[in-house]
């Protein structure tokens, strides 16, 4: 199984970016993704997600600004994430499980690499 993120960089506060979480190795079809950051120095913090359903989450902090959509004829996920804040400045990580998506690190079986997000004021 394999997740891969992209799609990061350097933008300016109020910038847009869109992350992408591409992912083999299992039934995408099937599977929930969520996406999380990690800032230096603090734990994981949840960001959102998107059920096999295509029902979505988010996390107060993001949600109005973010959004979440699946490909899965590319077996792709997509974070459109708007309005960029400094506080949005982490490395953003993708995950999956299997059916509804979950809030928490240890619900998710399978993880990708991060992809750095800078929000630069």
């Amino acid at each position: 199984v394999q997740l891969q993120a992209s799609g990061g960089g350097l933008v300016q506060v109020g910038d847009s970016l869109r992350l992408s979480c591409a992912v083999s190795g299992l039934a995408f079809n099937n599977y929930a993704i969520g996406w999380f950051r990690q800032d230096p120095g603090r734990d994981h913090e949840w960001v959102g997600a998107i059920s096999s359903s295509f029902t979505t989450s988010y996390a107060n902090s993001v949600k109005g600004r973010f959004t979440i959509s699946r490909d899965n004829a590319k077996n792709t996920v997509y974070l459109e994430m708007n309005s960029l804040k400094p506080e949005d400045t982490a490395d953003y990580y993708c995950a999956a499980r299997r059916g509804s998506f979950g809030r928490f690190r240890n619900d998710y079986n399978y993880w990708g690499q991060g992809t750095q997000v800078t929000v630069s004021s």
